[in-house]
């Protein structure tokens, strides 16, 4: 036996304990013949205290040594509380080096000021981290307590086809090509989709998977190119089931690996209503300072700007943020100035400062008195209170409103520390959107989501006013998932694929094998699909997904670790007949 106890386990009823411990040097510190090492294993740290005369090896040792130690518990003279193992230190009477270890690239620890892609290069030495060990616990504990909580409610868990058949799912697929079937290939899934609605067609009532998706798509902190999904589907099922099944799994979640009791019903909100008020379809509700419409304030305005603004049915929204105008110079609201204009192709933003009772700012002297007393009565503006206002095309000036929200939140720490979960629910989305490019309708979520039954006749009439049965789930910012009630009946199939400009026998080229299995008699149902990798990150307070993925490739798709992808051998090529363009 190597070792009888993990070294973050010792506390001070171990004292006198005589124990054996593996792990690799964290730190080493001589005071003349006496060398204290901190000893590191998963489980954490403690304090060796080793002689040199008793172990004369012990000068030779370095940081990421390996180390086998026997010795006795003894209380610490020096306690250090930001220890677990603070109390006590292990007074060392045998040590064997196990292995040996070369300089780092990188210090190991957790405040480490590397490189990002140094530190991806040696994942394996990054991964001693404990801050990236704690969260990979994390994760672990959160699939447990997922299977735990799915199977308690009646899922079984299928597993699905890793190679499929490519369908358009909104992303580009990875292809695999196979060597059977010259110039054919399959496609790594985007989502089990097809497969788990089959297997309600195949009368499995309630399905789960913790399942592999990949997606060939442009890359940013919280998306990689290979994620995992918490899959869910279940016949005969309305949004109030799949709400219930969601909202219980996720307080397991929290209770398992925060020891927190979530309030449940989780909160609702139309996805208009989402975006009229917090510029997003997924909203961070841990602070307020929502949207205010000043349209009716301003719609009689002689400031040019919001006339031409208000122009095509536009909008005028503003946001106040108390105690923050001595905060924000005209240099700063000038970087929000090219904050909006840059990023959302807004005009302008217009601001309003209160001090001692009266307004100053870009748009002062353009108001007249009753617009600025109706403004004051909207919003109430205290002293030092500071007034953003944006006007024109309205989902344009949302989101430049929703994204000011969310910047000044986190400029002026409103946002509260800690363990803050605000959960909602967003509901009622458009079934279809506009495609410019394409100048058709496409559907906003997938042709697979069913329609509210009053809309149905304007499928093909109106398609812009039919609202789609879809609901995300958003936690502080993030979408956690998205999911539907999907569409059963083949009659109004046939309608929605005619919405968006494709016949019945174009879609069956595309899922010929998925809509004949309609034909037998499929039930109601729908699901979702939570994206694990973001979940973690909130659980963990990360807003880097590389963070809670063992070993993740860059914002360009490399595994800078491995250097894949890479070159094969023209053989390989050969055997599946692929020839590389020059």
């Amino acid at each position: 036996m190597l070792r009888n106890r993990e070294n973050g386990s010792l506390r001070k009823e171990d004292i006198g304990q005589l124990v054996q411990l593996v792990g690799w040097v964290n730190t080493r510190r001589n005071f003349g013949s006496m060398i204290f090492v901190d000893l590191r294993d998963r489980s954490g740290l403690v304090q060796l205290v080793i002689q040199e005369e008793d172990i004369p090896e012990v000068k030779e040792i370095r940081s990421e040594y390996v180390l086998q130690v026997e010795g006795k518990v003894a209380l610490r003279k020096d306690p250090n509380p930001k220890l677990e193992t603070g109390d006590i230190e292990v007074l060392v009477s045998k040590m064997v080096v196990l292995n040996r270890s070369k300089t780092t690239p990188f210090p190991i620890k957790d405040d480490s000021e590397s490189l990002e892609e140094t530190r991806l290069q040696y994942r394996y030495l990054d991964l001693r981290r404990p801050v990236l060990q704690k969260n990979l616990w994390l994760r672990a504990k959160v699939k447990s307590a997922a299977r735990r909580s799915l199977e308690e409610q009646g899922f079984l868990e299928i597993d699905t086809p890793t190679l499929a058949r490519s369908t358009p799912e909104g992303a580009r697929d990875y292809l695999v090509p196979s060597r059977i079937y010259p110039g054919k290939f399959w496609a790594l899934p985007q989502s089990p989709q097809i497969y788990k609605q089959l297997c309600m067609i195949a009368g499995l009532d309630k399905y789960y998977q913790i399942a592999r998706c990949y997606r060939d798509e442009d890359l940013r902190a919280d998306r990689q190119p290979e994620f995992n999904q918490i899959d869910i589907e279940m016949s005969f099922a309305d949004e109030e089931d799949i709400f219930t099944v969601v909202e219980k799994l996720m307080k397991a979640i929290w209770k398992e690996t925060k020891e927190i009791e979530l309030k449940t019903p989780f909160e609702r909100i139309p996805y208009l209503d989402s975006l009229d008020r917090y510029g997003s379809d997924k909203p961070d509700l841990r602070f307020g300072n929502e949207i205010q419409n000043m349209k009716k304030i301003f719609e009689k305005s002689e400031f040019v700007g919001f006339q031409e603004g208000l122009k095509d049915t536009g909008t005028i929204g503003a946001l106040y943020f108390e105690n923050a105008a001595n905060q924000y110079s005209r240099k700063a609201l000038d970087q929000l100035q090219d904050f909006v204009k840059h990023g959302f192709g807004v005009q302008a933003l217009a601001y309003l400062k209160k001090e001692n009772g009266s307004y100053t700012g870009s748009i002062r002297k353009v108001m007249s008195e009753e617009e600025l007393k109706h403004l004051d009565e909207k919003l109430q503006v205290q002293n030092n209170g500071l007034v953003l206002l944006i006007s024109g095309i309205k989902n344009r000036t949302l989101s430049a409103l929703g994204a000011l929200r969310v910047r000044l939140a986190k400029e002026l720490n409103l946002i509260p520390e800690g363990e803050n979960y605000h959960f909602a629910w967003v509901t009622d989305f458009p079934m279809f959107e506009y495609s410019e490019e394409e100048k058709r309708w496409v559907a906003t979520h997938h042709p697979f989501t069913a329609i509210r039954e009053k809309d149905i006749p304007y499928l093909v009439s109106d398609p812009q006013r039919v609202l789609a049965r879809a609901y995300d789930l958003v936690l502080n910012g993030y979408e956690l998932l998205s999911g539907s009630i999907r569409i059963h009946s083949q009659e109004v199939q046939e309608k929605v694929f005619e919405s968006i400009g494709l016949t019945f026998e174009q879609a069956k080229e595309k899922f010929g094998f998925f809509l004949e299995a309609f034909q037998y008699g499929a039930p109601p149902h729908g699901g979702v699909g939570i994206g694990l990798e973001r979940l973690i990150m909130c659980l963990a307070h990360t807003d880097n997904i590389r963070d809670v993925v063992a070993f993740p490739t860059t914002n360009s798709s490399m595994d800078l670790m491995s250097q894949s992808p890479n070159k094969v051998e023209t053989e390989q090529l050969n055997v599946v007949g692929i020839e590389i363009k020059k």
